[in-house]
């Protein structure tokens, strides 16, 4: 099937072809149909299927000019990265539209706009929540249900989610009109253009003598996108490497400046870094073609974020490899994401002169637990004197005693100067 196979208008046909975009993708071809149809849709999709195109197409092609411009079509995501990328998404597909009234933005932010009175909640007729599980991951449960109850209820809702969890079905049952739902493959199917391939190593500095030996070696490695569990971690290791890969390293996580994140993503895209280090909740928002690896330098505690991470490449067509450093404390991790995508992550032997390290972090120092004996504390009623009675012959009693009594005791009778003359 091709683009204009669908019931597009031409604006939207003609912005398409200078995409170079033919043929839709599974995503976007089942969600048009529905959508169309003015049904709620709930599509569940992984990354890099086509998400943004297969809810802004319908969206655009109902979309109807109106003097008013408060917003017709509302479209919430969780990292404001995503929302620059789906504003260029929209402007892409509008080149031959005249659409001024789509808005763009993050739950907290756009509540508080709401709250401020800043756009009018009355003109929306379609609602888009894309990654949805992400953003009750994140913590946006209470600002994304408020936003819900400002809506007027005449109105059509799209919901993308990767993942379908029991939070995702209480929103869907409570603010949805009977979704209709559309899966483009079913939750934790390995993308079939990803090569998966996983190394056992024993710590964190020999991880890093890994990777650097990788990076080093394999010329094929244009455009690698590395995941690091934490933001602590994603520093330690650019410091780590950034001695050794001058002027072609980049780290983003959410402690960076906003300008700081969208320039290092830019400088990933057209080629200056040649590998950049996120984290899960950044690397949402990243879309950036051609991403040659993924390398998962520490294993996802979440196993539903490794399909995330790894739909990072293997795009469009193009094969991508993902490659996933875990150590024995990470092994509960794999067998998670195995079990999660009934699918063994095929592992590889260390290179022969991979330099091992034996220097440990404080996390991998083993821990030596010393057994506390508690002393039992007498009870205050059970404490004596700070001090021990004195023995008798050392008791000192003051009293006057006669000298007659002295004189009695001493001689055992009485002592007299003898009758007075």
């Amino acid at each position: 099937m091709k683009f204009t196979d669908l019931n597009l208008n031409t604006p939207l046909i003609n912005a398409l072809d200078e995409l170079g975009y033919i043929h839709p993708t599974t995503i976007q071809q089942k969600v048009f149909a529905v959508a169309m149809s003015g049904r709620d849709v709930c599509g569940i999709a992984q990354t890099g299927t086509g998400k943004t195109f297969a809810y802004l197409l319908p969206c655009l092609r109902q979309w109807k000019f109106s003097k008013d411009k408060s917003p017709q079509i509302l479209i919430v995501v969780p990292t404001r990265e995503l929302v620059a990328q789906v504003v260029n998404a929209a402007k892409s597909l509008t080149t031959y539209m005249n659409v001024a009234d789509i808005l763009v933005a993050t739950p907290g932010r756009l509540f508080d706009l709401a709250m401020n009175g800043s756009f009018k909640t009355k003109t929306i007729k379609r609602l888009v929540i894309d990654e949805v599980d992400e953003m009750l991951n994140l913590g946006f449960r209470t600002q994304l249900k408020n936003i819900l109850d400002l809506l007027p209820e005449k109105r059509q809702n799209l919901m993308f989610s990767a993942t379908i969890t029991d939070d995702v079905e209480t929103l869907i049952e409570t603010y949805f009109n009977n979704p209709e739902r559309v899966e483009a493959a079913p939750t934790g199917t390995p993308l079939e253009n990803i090569i998966q391939t996983a190394y056992n190593v024993p710590n964190f500095y020999t991880k890093v003598n890994l990777l650097e030996l990788l990076l080093t070696e394999d010329a094929t490695m244009t455009k690698v996108l590395v995941f690091a569990a934490t933001k602590k971690l994603a520093d330690d290791l650019y410091e780590q490497l950034s001695p050794k890969f001058p002027e072609s390293i980049g780290v983003i996580h959410s402690n960076k400046e906003q300008n700081h994140r969208f320039n290092t993503v830019k400088q990933f895209q057209d080629g200056t870094y040649r590998f950049i280090i996120a984290t899960d909740i950044v690397a949402r928002g990243i879309d950036i073609a051609e991403v040659t690896h993924v390398i998962n330098f520490d294993t996802p505690d979440v196993p539903e974020n490794y399909i995330h991470r790894i739909g990072r490449t293997g795009r469009a067509d193009k094969k991508g490899i993902s490659i996933t450093f875990i150590t024995e404390k990470e092994k509960p991790q794999q067998e998670a994401i195995e079990a999660l995508m009934k699918y063994q992550i095929p592992m590889i032997s260390l290179p022969d002169h991979l330099v091992i390290s034996t220097e440990l972090t404080e996390d991998e120092k083993p821990k030596v637990f010393m057994k506390i004996i508690k002393i039992k504390q007498p009870k205050k009623e059970d404490v004596g004197p700070a001090f021990h009675e004195k023995s008798a012959k050392n008791q000192k009693v003051n009293f006057i005693v006669r000298k007659k009594d002295r004189m009695m005791k001493k001689y055992g009778r009485p002592k007299t100067r003898g009758a007075k003359k």
